[in-house]
């Protein structure tokens, strides 16, 4: 891609995150869980933002799956099962400036499918 249309759509995602992350905080009992995707890797974490701690995280790339949509849904289930483990089920979902469909809607489909509550 040319070098404006790459610095346009860094800028557009930076609008949105800042947007998303200023109606969106996390306390102990319902935390903020934010996705990071790269081209290769999907990484989720559970944040209590009170306290600024990680209470969950989950890696693709240590699990050793990648960034497709099958992947994307084992990570979400082995996330749930870790929320669950911690007694957490209703989360806020920061979804980092990321648009709503493929790997991020999987993602959070199936949070939903194992009991997670958003």
């Amino acid at each position: 891609m040319r070098e404006n249309i790459l610095e346009r759509k860094k800028a557009l995602r930076t609008k949105r995150k800042l947007r998303t992350r200023g109606k969106v905080f996390g306390v102990a009992d319902m935390p903020r869980v934010t996705i990071f995707r790269s081209n290769k890797y999907f990484y989720a974490q559970a944040i209590n933002d009170t306290e600024s701690r990680t209470l969950v995280a989950v890696d693709g790339r240590k699990m050793g799956l990648g960034n497709n949509k099958e992947n994307v849904a084992k990570i979400a289930q082995s996330f749930a099962q870790e929320l669950a483990k911690k007694g957490i089920s209703k989360i806020v979902f920061d979804r980092n400036g990321y648009l709503y469909h493929g790997v991020v809607a999987v993602f959070a489909d199936t949070l939903r499918e194992n009991g997670i509550a958003f």
